[in-house]
């Protein structure tokens, strides 16, 4: 994940499970096989890197967090985690497989990413991932920008996520030396905890829009960018993310 978003290990276990729970669907299309070296890319506090350890393979898992590293090795202290930026990985024709749920929309040099991670896999290696695609969080990213500047004097939100299309991305990896095999991007409104689901998702995901507002105003503006979304996300109850998640296999080529 990226090093610009600091991560609450708590909140994120405490209230958004939903992030790996999700991840199942992609660990099947994963299939890990006993004695397959894995790494997951982008690994937050280790759930899903234990789930691929269980089935026997060799599993490393690598985040750019701090605090996330420190939880998932307090979690799973016979597993391996390393703390590493994607980009900059020094792994060189390591793993069979490279595995990665809800992360690599955090890493905004794509290129950089697709290249250590064709490097980092064996040929015919697979990558195997799902994150944020076009359009992910388009409701949420319309209130930030609707609001916030009213703030800030009129400064612009700044993207700090990369959500590309099918075609954008399928690209950026057959730059590099790897064969797409499948992609797809759907759909996947998805339920928020409790009452305050929203808050804690802006708290936990999006604060680092809030963070260069002047402190006294950052609670007003969590306040009206919620009403904002009330009338779009929220429903008989229950709060929303309007995610949108992009689905890629991919094979890195023998020559």
């Amino acid at each position: 994940m990226s090093a610009k978003q600091n991560w609450n290990p708590e909140l994120y276990e405490g209230r958004h499970s939903f992030v790996w729970q999700l991840g199942q669907g992609i660990l099947e299309l994963l299939n890990p096989l006993p004695g397959e070296s894995i790494l997951d890319l982008g690994c937050g506090t280790g759930q899903l890197t234990n789930e691929i350890a269980s089935s026997g393979a060799k599993v490393t898992g690598l985040d750019s967090s701090p605090d996330m590293i420190g939880q998932a090795r307090q979690n799973y202290p016979k597993l391996r985690f390393v703390l590493g930026d994607a980009a900059g990985m020094q792994f060189e024709n390591e793993f069979d497989a490279i595995f990665s749920n809800a992360a690599l929309h955090w890493m905004l040099d794509p290129a950089a990413v697709a290249r250590s991670m064709i490097r980092a896999l064996q040929p015919g290696g697979r990558l195997v991932a799902e994150f944020g695609g076009q359009g992910n969080i388009g409701q949420i990213v319309e209130s930030w920008r609707a609001i916030l500047p009213t703030y800030s004097n009129g400064a612009p939100v700044v993207a700090r996520t990369y959500f590309p299309s099918i075609s954008e991305y399928a690209g950026i990896l057959e730059q590099v030396r790897f064969e797409v095999r499948f992609a797809q991007l759907f759909d996947r409104l998805t339920p928020l905890e409790g009452e305050r689901g929203m808050e804690n998702w802006l708290r936990q995901f999006g604060w680092y829009n809030f963070e260069p507002l002047p402190p006294e105003k950052r609670h007003s503006a969590l306040g009206e960018v919620i009403a904002y979304l009330k009338p779009k996300l929220y429903r008989d109850g229950q709060w929303f993310a309007d995610y949108r998640r992009l689905r890629i296999i991919a094979v890195k080529k023998n020559a």
